[in-house]
């Protein structure tokens, strides 16, 4: 039974057909030079367009946000007129697509800086972790990340202002929305997060100032784009890159509780089955109660993330722990994957090889059910 997956539920000023949301992923396909979105990433998205609703691959507010290899930007004209052809084409096909806005802070890698300078974080600490970067060859290869410069706050102030064109160059580029990426890792999540936060100013310290960045990100871009067309992705408990943090039922509960008296468009949760693209069997057990917990606190639309299937999608939704559920890996290999869904029809599995970078092969050549 998929009764509650197929039900219509109101986003923001939009109305979706049913509960089947397609996650962020990214593919590392964006046209060379200029991260530019193309044809085929246009088709990409076409294929795809059945899902409730579509939140791009993380999509870099400036080229300082970039952190991999052939990932699309929001900051050039060029990008802005890719991306426009993308949701001309989801739209078409009747589809509802939000634009998710990336700076990825201390992963990153000097190759792909302004200048070759090191990468931004709030603090000057070391980053366990790789990223996919561009060999001497021009393949993709996984490089070391060197250890960060601590951002001033003159640069804060700055990146605020890059989200805030960003999200504006995404209305511009025909988006629906936009979704501010505040997880797995990343710049706003450094911030959040005690482990990769040792500041002492404004945004350091308290569960407050460490939020600081995040609210101020938001509030700039609902001002800038309404807050009706603005969501932002949390991961809770998530350890990718080095996260974790002193006290993330009160960190996060305070953050949940900000966002929901900004009326936002949907808050976006990522549960802890998967550390980057591999399974997470050590997550930690306080998990299931920080879901309960935010799930309280929030009183607007709620999507959850993170290893959902048919069954398990279907009671999260029955139970009332989520109001959507977003698939990631199954949309990789099956373009039509609500049709599936709903019809029980067996899935297509998705080639890990193809993952990241490359061609047409493994991207936008998973056949659709018969």
């Amino acid at each position: 039974m998929t009764k509650h997956l197929f039900n219509p539920i109101r986003l923001g000023i939009h109305t979706l057909a049913h509960r089947v949301a397609m996650a962020p992923l990214t593919r590392s396909r964006a046209g060379q030079p200029g991260n530019v979105p193309t044809a085929m990433n246009v088709e990409y998205y076409r294929q795809r367009a059945s899902a409730a609703l579509i939140v791009t691959e993380a999509t870099q507010i400036s080229q300082q946000g970039q952190g991999y290899a052939w990932t699309p930007g929001i900051h050039t004209e060029e990008q802005v007129q890719g991306w426009h052809a993308v949701s001309e084409a989801v739209h078409a096909e009747g589809g509802t697509i939000f634009l998710q806005l990336w700076h990825v802070g201390r992963v990153s890698h000097p190759i792909f800086q302004p200048d070759g300078a090191l990468p931004v974080a709030p603090s000057a600490l070391p980053v366990p972790g790789k990223t996919f970067i561009i060999d001497e060859n021009g393949n993709g290869a996984w490089g070391d990340v060197p250890v960060p410069q601590k951002l001033n706050e003159s640069g804060i102030r700055a990146i605020v202002e890059d989200y805030r064109r960003a999200a504006r160059n995404a209305i511009v580029a025909g988006m629906d929305g936009v979704e501010i990426h505040a997880g797995n890792g990343y710049l706003l999540d450094q911030f959040i997060n005690s482990n990769s936060n040792q500041r002492t100013d404004a945004y350091g310290g308290s569960i407050e100032n460490r939020a600081r960045l995040l609210l101020e990100v938001v509030d700039a871009v609902a001002a800038e784009v309404g807050a009706s067309r603005v969501a932002v992705r949390l991961t809770p408990m998530g350890r990718f890159m080095g996260m974790g943090d002193d006290t993330p039922e009160a960190t996060f509960g305070y953050i949940v509780r900000q966002l929901n008296v900004r009326d936002l468009a949907y808050l976006h949760l990522v549960e802890p089955a998967m550390v980057g693209t591999v399974k997470d069997e050590n997550f930690d057990p306080r998990w299931d109660a920080i879901i309960h917990l935010l799930r309280l606190e929030y009183n607007g639309v709620l999507m959850l993330a993170g290893g959902y299937d048919r069954d398990s999608a279907e009671r999260a939704l029955a139970s009332g722990r989520a109001d959507i559920i977003a698939f990631g890996r199954p949309f990789i290999a099956n373009p039509d994957l609500p049709v599936r869904l709903r019809d029980n029809l067996a899935l297509n599995t998705p080639d890990a090889g193809s993952f990241f970078g490359g061609d047409a092969v493994g991207y936008i050549d998973y056949p659709a059910a018969a």
